[in-house]
């Protein structure tokens, strides 16, 4: 077992949540400029499509590496040249001036951002060994809170006319500075992260895999959120443009605010019940709102969904990050590479059912993968501390 320190680590756990803001804003960023990108070098969807998939490229391949690093030379020595280079990857999708140097640019992006993903959320269970209480979900709702800063800067500098080579420069530089000062409050490296005969490469033990299962089909909930919930306000329910973009609006935020209750809840329910209720809530919430097929029934189902995602995945993390502390890394990014997956294949999912059967239908898939969650709840209870 690892030193424990006589204090909590209060500054690396700001260190760690600026990494979170980082991520989640670097992403909003590029999200909120992604209309101007395609009108300045006048690609159509398909084309689009093809740029938007370099970013999940990127991240698979990244995640496929960087585990068995931040294991091996420690999660912190991974973020300080991880973060400067997610920054910096945001130049070259904003100054690109053909698909080619786009597609590129969201390569590197897209890698970037894996690598940060997975080394911030190791570095996540290293904190929290040092604390008294849960402080893991926390982490994942500032994630949010950065999306939240990253889209809104971007929303404001589309307002303005801003081009997007200036805009993304600026944020560059933003994030450079965040990561950086956030690098200087990071935890060293712990033993166990150092070597040792615990570091041989295994293959993914039966509980990481049903963890990345658990990861898959929440994302695939959330991913099928994004693209699908306006569409079936709008073209099932009959809404107006307007109430159909409220749907997803709804889900994101109950989503963010909830996961500030969400270590409270840890806390003092403990993590198989708080993951088992969650998943009750999301599956009978939105299966209920989605049968009703009234558009104020829907929101709230998607609005309860919402509510019952928020905190599971930030508990798959933390059980995923926390069975083998000498190999949380490797784990951790097999389970995100799983959960990415879902994220990227729910839409593509939903829309082979929509072919097959009608959108209700469909979207109940994500609401019954819910309830296979709250099943599965006990697969992140914590193990028993090594001594």
């Amino acid at each position: 077992m690892s030193e424990t320190l006589s204090a909590p680590p209060v500054s690396a756990r700001w260190g760690t949540i600026g990494y979170f803001v980082a991520t989640g804003a670097a992403l909003g960023t590029w999200t909120s400029r992604i209309p101007a990108i395609k009108q300045d070098l006048g690609l159509d969807d398909g084309r689009m499509t093809i740029a938007l998939f370099a970013i999940a490229v990127g991240s698979v391949l990244a995640m496929q590496v960087v585990g068995h690093l931040a294991d091996r030379f420690g999660s912190a020595r991974v973020l300080g040249p991880a973060g400067l280079a997610m920054a910096a990857s945001l130049l070259v999708p904003g100054f690109a001036g053909s698909l080619p140097v786009l597609v590129a640019g969201l390569v590197l992006f897209g890698a970037g951002h894996g690598v940060v993903d997975v080394a911030m959320n190791a570095h996540a269970m290293q904190v929290q060994r040092h604390y008294p209480k849960p402080i893991v979900i926390t982490f994942h709702a500032l994630f949010s809170v950065g999306g939240l800063i990253g889209s809104s800067v971007g929303a404001l500098a589309a307002q303005l006319g801003t081009p997007v080579p200036p805009h993304f420069a600026l944020a560059a530089l933003g994030l450079a500075v965040l990561v950086e000062v956030s690098r200087r409050r990071l935890l060293p490296a712990e033993p166990h992260q150092t070597g040792g005969p615990r570091e041989r490469a295994r293959g993914m033990s039966p509980a990481i895999l049903l963890l990345g299962v658990l990861a898959f089909s929440c994302s695939l909930g959330e991913g099928s959120m994004a693209d699908w919930s306006p569409l079936y306000l709008h073209d099932e329910l009959r809404t107006s443009p307007a109430i159909a973009a409220v749907g997803y609006a709804v889900f994101s935020t109950m989503m963010a605010v909830c996961r500030f209750l969400g270590d409270h809840l840890v806390s003092r329910f403990g993590p198989v019940a708080l993951v088992r209720t969650c998943g009750l809530i999301a599956g009978l919430g939105m299966g209920a709102g989605l049968l009703a097929h009234h558009p104020v029934a829907a929101i709230a189902g998607f609005a309860l969904f919402g509510v019952g995602l928020s905190c599971i995945i930030p508990q798959v993390f933390s059980a995923a990050g926390s069975r083998d502390p000498a190999r949380a890394g490797r784990d951790l990014a097999q389970v995100s590479t799983l959960g990415y997956g879902g994220l990227l294949a729910g839409p593509v999912i939903i829309g082979v059912i929509t072919h097959w059967t009608d959108l209700t239908a469909a979207l109940l898939v994500p609401a019954a993968l819910a309830l296979v969650v709250a099943l599965a709840a006990p697969v992140v209870r914590p193990r028993p501390a090594a001594r």
